[in-house]
């Protein structure tokens, strides 16, 4: 459970109709950082509405939506309360506490929230789902099945109301229930790698291992990033004494996740096994480093360190082990063994003496009637860390030492969590893999590291004005964008200003206008970064990144007005696809006329028209000022995929690819556009190329289509 998706705050009607100028501005630039994911800096700002105006309701929710995003349950639960207070009729104030609360396991406050959304928004399929996923954990199995019922008269072709009623029936032990829901919900999405995911566990439990490698084949196929697949069907593959398949998906997975703790851990026993035995130490040294108090993980390193004849190394690994688990008898017999290895006969009898007074005294203990405690139950993991009914695994959070040889597998809960993450929170229905456009390029100061992708952007325009060291800091290229962390917000701030001041000591500064409209652009204030750059192209006609992102910054805007403008008639359907109505009753009448809905898009029509050809003249003019620029040929291709100009478009990505042959994006985005245009074999072979590159999603595209 990770995202609120944002179309509760798009959904949110503006309730600030009487603040003042100034407030209304920030306000409108915290909504710009929440719908660009940026919720430190967005805090900032409804901080700053919350002290000038704090008997608003709409600053809390918002507020509220931030922190749940970065997972500050208790602070959102109490922004959507103070929310509340001050405007009693919001359901999404209510949907967002629910998730708050739910995600602090209070189920029944949850529960409560979403009934009480639900009477302003009668079928709201998310909050549905959620308080049935709430009711499931809770254990209340007839109030979840009562809830799936409304669910399955509402939305009866819904894939994810069987999905996610086949996980309660399989938590509830009735696996030909879980399966027969599984099935239905593959058959109305064939394509939902979920689904196919929970199945295989269903097929794993019967020991029929074949079907469960077809489905996990299959969920891979669909969602190739998602580590937890590759680590199921290497278990699978291992009880089917597939060992190299095995090690090849905890290969996958490390390379994805190069601290992935199951992985490392299991890749070192399975290279043990073979007899790979240094590299089977160096796994286990990197789980040690990430988990140090990994005692299984020093017990097998000590058993390889003597393998390869590091005795003292092994000695060391056995002396923590024991530390920890005094009655392990293993441990004595194989110190016992390094130590005669170093010469040390005295020290060897006495661990073997040691181990063989203990087996002796548990036997007493048997004999008697007492029950010699675990090693795990003596560390108080008794109670939470049942074993595993398979002989070849252990839970993760199993720390039984006498399992130190079984490979790992999600623990109980976090695999029942895994089944529901999918459907908790926000739109759940857009939790299909989704065919978007990969999206514009951006000259900015951060980005988020992908290990995937294998392109390095690059443009000598951009080194050249690096060179030049006219700003701060160094531009880069990206299409993927970080949001600012607490301290990247203030020195940003600091940053305007001291722009500001040499702007106001030399009016004809360009690079101080350039470097401020660029702080701006980073603290969501559209407006400010580009009238800013309006100033750069007035002092330098000629440059082409205050050209290249003006014309990002005119298309965020125009997206974000867009979703908003929707968002704010009441009873229209949302960015979402849902509706919103404050009526008691549910949804009500719409209060906006049809003639009065037709003039408003007209409007909105024309306005849409004139900005998308502002942006199209600032890529015309990068384009003609630096015709290599291959990033400008790439964006204009975007804005005319959303104007449905697919020849056009397609144009200007075979104008990128050809300036630079291993442009993954420009493969992928003109891939896509071909197959708008129905050309399927052109476009397969695009989407090839940028799985190669290293867009993975393209994979799954092409699966669809080959279906």
């Amino acid at each position: 459970m990770k995202k609120l998706i944002f179309w509760l705050a798009l959904q949110f009607c503006s309730l600030s109709l009487m603040a003042q100028i100034n407030t209304d501005r920030v306000l409108a630039i915290g909504r710009n950082a929440l719908y660009f994911e940026d919720y430190v800096l967005s805090i900032q700002y409804f901080n700053q509405v919350i002290r000038s105006k704090p008997w608003l309701a709409e600053p809390y929710f918002f507020r509220a939506v931030a922190k749940i995003n970065l997972d500050d349950y208790k602070g959102a639960e109490l922004d959507c309360t103070a929310c509340l207070e001050r405007n009693p009729f919001l359901a999404q104030a209510y949907y967002a506490r629910g998730i708050a609360r739910q995600s602090m396991e209070d189920y029944d406050g949850a529960i409560a929230d979403y009934e009480r959304g639900l009477e302003f928004k009668r079928e709201d399929r998310a909050m549905m789902v959620n308080e049935a996923v709430a009711y499931i954990q809770k254990k209340d199995y007839d109030g979840a099945e009562k809830m799936f019922e409304r669910l399955m008269k509402a939305y009866p072709k819904y894939s994810m109301n069987y999905l996610t009623r086949g996980a309660m029936y399989l938590e509830k032990g009735d696996t030909a229930k879980a399966l027969a829901d599984y099935d239905k919900a593959i058959e109305l999405d064939a394509y939902y790698a979920p689904a196919y995911g929970n199945r295989a566990i269903v097929y794993y439990q019967q020991q029929d291992f074949e079907k469960a490698l077809a489905d996990l084949n299959e969920a891979i196929r669909l969602d190739p990033r998602e580590n937890g697949y590759y680590i199921n069907r290497g278990l699978v593959r291992y009880q089917m004494n597939n060992l190299r398949g095995a090690m090849a998906d905890y290969d996958q997975v490390i390379g994805l996740d190069k601290d992935n703790l199951i992985a490392r851990f299991n890749r070192g026993l399975l290279r043990f096994q073979v007899g790979d035995n240094n590299r089977a130490i160096e796994d286990f040294d990197v789980v040690l480093q990430l988990e140090p108090d990994n005692y299984m993980a020093y017990y097998n390193r000590a058993l390889l360190r003597y393998e390869t004849g590091d005795y003292g190394g092994a000695i060391n690994d056995f002396d923590i082990v024991l530390n920890e688990y005094p009655d392990f008898l293993p441990g004595y017999y194989s110190r016992a063994e390094a130590k005669k290895k170093l010469g040390d006969a005295a020290g060897a009898d006495k661990d073997i003496w040691t181990a063989y007074r203990k087996e002796e005294q548990a036997k007493k203990d048997r004999a008697s009637g007492k029950q010699l405690a675990s090693s795990a139950s003596s560390q108080g993991n008794a109670s939470q860390n049942q074993a595993s009914n398979d002989e070849n695994t252990r839970e993760q959070s199993d720390k039984n030492i006498d399992k130190f040889n079984r490979l790992v597998v999600y623990d109980k809960e976090e695999e029942r969590k895994s089944k529901y993450q999918n459907e908790v929170r926000g739109r759940v229905q857009d939790r299909n893999v989704r065919v978007d456009l990969e999206p514009q390029f951006i000259l900015t100061y951060y980005e988020k590291p992908d290990e995937v992708k294998s392109q390095l952007y690059y443009s000598k325009l951009i080194d050249d004005f690096n060179r030049r060291q006219a700003l701060k800091m160094k531009l880069l290229i990206t299409n993927d964008e970080a949001a600012l962390t607490e301290g990247q917000v203030a020195t940003h701030f600091a940053s305007i200003d001291d722009y500001s001041a040499r702007i106001g000591q030399n009016p004809n500064d360009a690079d101080a206008y350039l470097g401020r409209a660029i702080d701006y652009m980073l603290v969501q204030d559209f407006a400010a970064a580009i009238k800013d750059y309006d100033k750069v192209i007035e002092l330098q006609s000629d440059a082409v990144i205050a050209y290249f992102n003006r014309a990002v910054v005119r298309y965020k805007q125009m997206q974000y007005e867009d979703s908003n403008r929707k968002a704010e008639i009441l009873d229209m359907p949302s960015a979402g696809g849902m509706t919103f109505s404050f009526g008691k009753k549910g949804v009500t009448s719409s209060p906006v006329t049809l003639s009065a809905t037709n003039a408003l898009q007209e409007v909105e029509d024309k306005e849409r028209a004139y900005n998308h050809e502002l942006i199209t003249r600032d890529y015309d003019k990068c384009i003609q000022l630096a015709p290599e620029f291959v990033y400008a040929y790439f964006n204009r291709a975007n804005l005319r995929c959303a104007l449905r100009d697919y020849r056009a478009a397609i144009q200007d990505y075979t104008e990128a690819i050809e300036r630079d042959p291993e442009f993954a994006e420009a493969y992928f985005n003109r891939g896509l556009a071909r197959l708008s245009q129905g050309d399927t074999n052109r476009g397969i072979a695009d989407l090839s190329k940028a799985g190669e590159l290293g867009i993975v999603n393209a994979y799954s595209i092409i699966k669809r289509m080959m279906n």
